[in-house]
């Protein structure tokens, strides 16, 4: 979270005035901290807000409520386990307050109370760990990272050099001076320049954009947690390596997972400047979008916090509203997202029907639409449309799958069936129709799961 002293509370996300709320999952949250506070039943409001979130498409939100819906009758084990509960309970309903659906999905905190959560649990019966990416990335496809094939000679050096380097950034002691810290970060960050190649979807792209990203936050803010996130990293790469020395094609899922992850977490939750534009554009073609901030100074965060305070308070009193079924969305910012909506949508149609009418994979084509898809899961994620953020950011990796591929191989673009995304693309418009005429886009759900197989179905690799 951010300590800067400028700001009235520490935050990790700023409010999002405009976007949508779930009134019902707000209302029930709070009935279930006050049951808990009570000693009473807080399950029954605990589902009412699971089924809230659903419709909705705030996919990270409805797996916190899940997990808290589960632990709940835990909490008359010990005052602690009671305490623990409830604070879970009053962090995630002033998150679901904020209407930030990226915060809902990267908050560190909101993190911290779902794996504290899931401990509970796995103290009583069997239950998988959790990582990052379990909300982080809820719902959402991720494209195969490859490995492309090295010189054995050349990967054998690359890799006792990094071993060694490594081992030094491990040993090191931590008053070390950050002048040295830094040298042992370039000849790593050399060793991952050596490795990637020309692929978008190539690790160690991938890699290198996730560990330079992490320790440029941690430099600018003094951020510690980023600093110990980047060497856990560095550390696990080592093991990639191998994989890569056997002759590996693909990195592995949860790993990919796990980086791209962390990449996103501190973009999602603060926005980007102009100079990481690099970082995302990697995070683009993973399908991930953020929100450009011009102008991330400490006084005009703290500024924009008054606003947005401000303008929450004025849309609470003042400004008509629409109910889109469970979701109550600001009458302007809807009007707004309609007019933003049908010109991304009609040129996200036209230049996918582009891209196959002739036969052959048109890659500029393809990575129009996969722009304005990119556009309007951005501009829906805002107002709070989850079903249509998550459709709109999945069809926009999938173009970029089919243009990246297109480019690179001929025979891989055909595997790449460009039909499904054309039809997700109609599914999307008629979510779309649904939203203009006042009613809950439908869920999207099967185009959904025919684009996450085209999107992770593995490319042919020539090694």
């Amino acid at each position: 979270m951010t300590s800067r002293p400028d700001l009235p509370v520490p935050i990790e996300a700023l409010p999002n005035p405009r976007g949508g709320s779930v009134r019902l999952a707000e209302m029930a949250l709070t009935d279930a901290l006050h049951a808990f506070e009570r000693q009473g039943d807080a399950a029954p409001a605990l589902k009412r807000a699971i089924s809230a979130l659903h419709p909705a498409g705030w996919l990270p939100a409805q797996r916190f409520a899940e997990a808290l819906a589960l632990v709940a009758p835990l909490g008359d084990e010990s005052d602690a386990t009671h305490q623990r509960i409830a604070r879970a309970v009053s962090v995630f309903g002033a998150a679901v307050e904020r209407h930030n659906l990226r915060e809902l999905s990267c908050s560190t905190e909101l993190f911290d109370h779902y794996r504290g959560l899931h401990a509970l649990l796995a103290a009583h019966t069997r239950i998988a760990p959790v990582s990052y990416d379990d909300l982080a990335l809820a719902g959402r496809a991720i494209a195969p990272s490859t490995l492309r094939g090295v010189a054995p000679e050349r990967l054998a050096r690359v890799r006792a050099h990094y071993e060694q380097t490594l081992l030094a950034l491990l040993r090191a002691p931590a008053d070390q001076p950050q002048a040295e810290t830094d040298e042992t970060f370039a000849r790593l960050d050399a060793c991952l320049g050596d490795l990637t190649g020309p692929d978008p979807y190539d690790f160690w792209r991938l890699a290198s954009s996730t560990v330079r990203a992490l320790r440029e936050r941690a430099g600018r803010f003094g951020d510690l947690p980023s600093y110990a996130d980047a060497k856990r990293l560095y550390a696990r790469f080592n093991l990639v390596l191998a994989d890569q020395a056997h002759a590996s094609s693909y990195a592995p899922r949860s790993l990919v997972r796990a980086t791209l992850a962390l990449l996103w977490r501190d973009f999602a939750l603060y926005g980007a400047t102009p100079e990481d534009a690099g970082h995302v554009d990697v995070l683009r073609d993973y399908g991930l979008t953020v929100a450009w901030h011009v102008a991330a100074t400490p006084a005009s965060e703290a500024a924009w916090e008054r606003g947005a305070a401000q303008a929450t308070e004025e849309n609470s009193q003042d400004a008509a509203t629409r109910d889109l079924g469970v979701l109550r969305v600001n009458a302007a910012a809807y009007e707004d997202f309609l007019q933003s909506a049908e010109a991304s949508i009609d040129g996200l149609v036209e230049r996918g029907s582009q891209a196959s009418e002739t036969g052959s994979v048109d890659s500029e084509a393809a990575l129009h639409a996969a722009n304005a898809s990119h556009r309007l899961g951005a501009a829906a994620c805002a107002l709070g449309l989850g079903h249509v953020a998550l459709l709109a950011d999945t069809l926009g990796l999938a173009w970029r799958r089919v243009a990246h591929q297109s480019d690179a191989a001929a025979d891989d673009a055909r595997g790449l069936d460009a039909s499904i995304a054309e039809r997700a693309a109609q599914t999307l418009r008629s979510m779309l129709h649904q939203a203009a005429a006042g009613i809950a886009p439908a869920e999207g759900r099967a185009s959904i799961v025919a684009l996450t197989a085209m999107i992770e179905r593995p490319a042919v690799i020539t090694r």
